[in-house]
Parts: structure tokens; sequence; C-alpha cells
């Protein structure tokens, strides 16, 4: 594409330093009332434009790309994740697809830790008997919950989010543990102290602690079935904060409520919003609504991303941030 101003849509509302910085590169149609596009609209969006901003919750799939028509040319993902997005077949059309990778890896990692402490130290209860006026003192047996220093965890999943889980559970004393596709260089190995493990199987029958910072594939849809789900200790912990459809929610909603899993901290779900409400009821199961990410510095970060994306590709030039196959 020649250098020029290009016709953008955003389809929701993004940090204003970033709004305000592709309104002054490009023709940006902003989505003002920050609701969720239908499928329609999106499709309408892509008619119209050269360049979509989506986000995580814009599913769009064959059918919408072959409805799109030819004027867009790229696809400006407003985050990491891609598996919202047809890819292949976005490629197949002659539309690029760019993302925001490495932005959200220490929010992430912090969230993750954050989790991990929510549930072993049993913080929403406590917070909750702040919080209606029922706290009757202090009492050595209260809320008791566990130590995550000299526990084991695994890490499912060893990318950047993963590596920058593991840095910060050393610093907390954990055993270090990891499964992923590659096993990681001798030296990163010997930097976060891991064991790799081979067999997912063999690894999440061992430890305490279990942290999902895979991406969601076809090979990785519900990698935690209700096998690989009863493998793990009685005590055992999981977290998720990658994408909710590597667990099988209602296999790990029964479990718990069964007693047989120690406690989850989730903050994606397999459903989108559409949360298991037995989920809700469980006093050592802590939900948040997909806060990762969300910190000012890194909602920023990824608009940046997003806009040198679409302003070297304006420019006549691959976008730094391509999805390519290899990544798929």
């Amino acid at each position: 594409m020649p250098a020029q101003r290009l016709s953008v849509v955003v389809t929701r509302r993004l940090p204003e330093p970033v709004e305000t910085r592709m309104k002054e590169l490009f023709d940006v149609e902003l989505n003002e009332a920050d609701v969720k596009m239908t499928r329609d609209e999106l499709v309408g969006a892509m008619r119209r434009a050269d360049v979509l901003v989506p986000c995580v919750t814009d599913q769009i799939d064959q059918a919408m790309l072959a409805a799109a028509g030819d004027r867009l040319k790229l696809i400006a993902n407003y985050g990491a994740g891609i598996d919202h997005l047809d890819v292949q077949t976005a490629r197949q059309r002659g539309i690029l697809v760019a993302n925001t990778p490495g932005v959200v890896t220490e929010d992430t990692a912090d969230m993750t830790i954050a989790l991990m402490l929510a549930v072993t130290r049993r913080i929403p209860e406590g917070l909750s008997v702040m919080q209606s006026g029922a706290w009757q003192g202090w009492a050595p047996t209260a809320f008791m919950g566990g130590r995550i220093g000299g526990r084991r965890l695994g890490i499912l999943g060893m990318g950047r989010i993963g590596q920058a889980v593991a840095r910060r559970a050393r610093a907390f004393g954990m055993q270090i543990h990891y499964h992923n596709r590659k096993r990681l260089r001798p030296e990163i190995e010997a930097e976060l102290e891991a064991t790799w493990w081979d067999s997912l199987d063999q690894m999440v029958s061992r430890i305490d602690v279990l942290s999902i910072n895979c991406p969601h594939t076809p090979s990785t849809f519900h990698l935690m079935n209700a096998r690989r789900l009863r493998l793990m200790k009685p005590d055992a912990v999981i977290v998720n904060t990658s994408r909710g459809e590597v667990i099988d929610e209602n296999a790990l909603t029964r479990m718990l409520r069964a007693g047989e899993l120690g406690g989850a901290g989730l903050d994606v779900f397999e459903h989108g919003h559409e949360i298991n409400p037995r989920l809700r009821e469980l006093p050592n199961v802590v939900l948040l609504p997909h806060m990762g990410s969300a910190t000012v510095e890194g909602r920023v970060e990824m608009g940046e991303k997003v806009i040198i994306n679409i302003k070297t590709f304006a420019d006549g030039h691959r976008p730094p941030d391509l999805v390519v196959p290899s990544m798929l």
C-alpha cells in the first residue's frame, strides 16, 4: 500500500492516547458506544475499511471473510492471541494479519502469581468477611491457607509469559516444572532452574500448582480434559490466565465441587463471558473478568504496536508483527 491516510475501523474503544494518535495518522472510525459488534456489523466494517482493528471478543471466521469484499488488506489485531481469527482464510484472500506480541507478558505473569496467592491464601474469603462486617477478630485457626514457597509449580506452555511466571515463582521459592512443545535451550532452563517434562500426564500428577500459559489451538483444546484433571493431586490448584478452552470447564467444576481438587484461579473461561454458574458458588475458586493484561501501561503499549503495524503497512513495508504460518 502507498503511504496515505488509510481507512481504519476500530471495533472497541481503546485508551485515549491510542485513539488520538490513530486520528492523527489515519481516517479512523471509532466505536464510541464501546458495544461489541455483531457478525453483520463486523462484515460491514471489513467492507468499508482498508484496515480492521479487532480484539479478542471479535470472532472472524471463513464465511465472514468471504463476505467482506476486496477492500480489506490488513487485520491489525489489538492483542497477542489470534485464535478468534481465521488467519489461514485471511492469508488466502490476500489479507495480512498482525498482532501485538510481548506487550502483555509481564502484566499477565503478575496476575498469574496474584491468582495463585488469592486461592492458596483464601484472600477472597477474607475480603468477603470484611466487606460484610462479619469479622469478629483474629483467631488462631481462622482463614488458614497454605504457602506457595516450596511447592512444585507446573507451567503448561513455556513461552514468554510462562517464563515470566517462572521467574516470579522462583522468587517465592517455588520449584519450577514445565511442559512445552519444545524443550527450552539449556541456558534458559538453567536460569529458571526448570525441570522439563516430555509427558504432560507425568508432570500434572506430581505438581502442586498448575499454571496454564499456552495458546488456544486445535491441539490444545481441552488439553486439560477430565482424564488429565483426575491425574492431579486432590489438593492441587489450577490457575489459568491464557485461554479458557484449554480446560474442560465442566469437568473442572465437577471435580472442584466434589473436593477432588484444591482450588482454581481463573481469568479466562471456555465460553467467554458465559461462566458456569456452579463455579461462582465455590469458596476455593477465584474468578476474574479477563484482567490479565488490564494495566494502563500495557493497553497503551498494545495500541502503540497496532499503530506501528498499520503505519509500516501504509508505508509499503511488512508489518513488524505479521502473523506467519509457522506461528499457527
